[in-house]
């Protein structure tokens, strides 16, 4: 969680809206039939290091649209460090429009500042990406380019949508990402066995299924190496709580609010 750290992929583990302190049971809910994301899904976590709390992590469904008879969903992260803290200062804005198999269309990441920098690219059919990077508050652009992947790459945001629509079995996956304009690896292990996990936002055990891998590369947060994540065992696949590595160290994230009027955590039972 460094000023100025590279952008994409600590949301592979996240996700706000009610205060869940007012929740005292589960909540079963029907998923839209061909898309188990729910417009309207907004989770906050809060990021701790050792003893500190640096700050929060937001991540939200905030539309959709259909393009060319596409079904397009609008998801929106913000990662903000607190106030007052003297290793950090980190203000970002993450956008990725996704289709129905999780893979995105357009992404946009804002680094908040007294000029605004933002990185964009656009994924076409053919494989090529569309990339820009510039100055958001004067819209002097520096970078402009197009590149050709080799198959299809999440980016930083929509892996995390990916990763949560493809729990069910016990598998290994090596998921392309297009990370700092490079074509990247992530390797992630899905489990499928239910355990419990406690968070000190819910006054029960939560049923999660859990998720770890690694990554060879440098991102959001400085994130870097081996990570694990425990995801809701519903068919939601909600992030609960993640511990990662970064370049100052271990991180964990860990639920702290959301939209109960869409979801609320499963309790597990022995």
């Amino acid at each position: 969680m460094i000023k100025n750290s590279n952008i994409v992929l600590i949301l592979l583990l996240i996700a706000s809206g009610i205060s869940s302190s007012q929740v005292t049971s589960p909540v079963t809910q029907e998923k839209e039939p061909d898309n188990g994301l729910i417009v309207g899904e907004d989770f906050t976590y809060l990021v701790k290091y050792a003893f500190f709390n640096l700050g929060e992590v937001r991540i939200q469904i905030i539309g959709e649209e259909s393009i060319d008879g596409k079904k397009l969903l609008n998801t929106t992260a913000y990662i903000d460090s607190y106030d007052g803290l003297p290793f950090v200062n980190l203000h970002q804005v993450y956008k990725s429009t996704i289709d129905q198999t999780y893979f995105p269309v357009h992404f946009l990441g804002l680094m908040l500042d007294e000029d605004t920098t933002y990185t964009e690219y656009i994924f076409y059919d053919d494989l090529r990406t569309s990339i820009k990077k510039g100055n958001y508050t004067t819209k002097k652009l520096w970078a402009d380019s197009t590149t050709t992947l080799t198959e299809r790459h999440q980016d930083g945001l929509s892996i995390l949508f990916y990763a949560r629509m493809n729990f069910g079995e016990e598998k290994s996956e090596a998921i392309p990402c297009f990370v700092n304009e490079k074509q990247e690896i992530a390797n992630i292990n899905f489990y499928a066995e239910e355990e419990p996990v406690r968070i000190d936002s819910v006054d029960y055990e939560i049923a999660c299924r859990k998720l770890d891998g690694e990554t060879n590369f440098v991102s959001v947060y400085g994130l870097t190496g081996e990570f694990e994540g425990w995801f809701s065992s519903d068919n939601s696949s909600v992030p609960i709580i993640a511990r990662m590595n970064v370049i100052i160290g271990s991180v964990t994230l860990e639920l702290i609010d959301w939209n109960e009027n869409i979801w609320n955590p499963p309790q597990y039972i022995e």
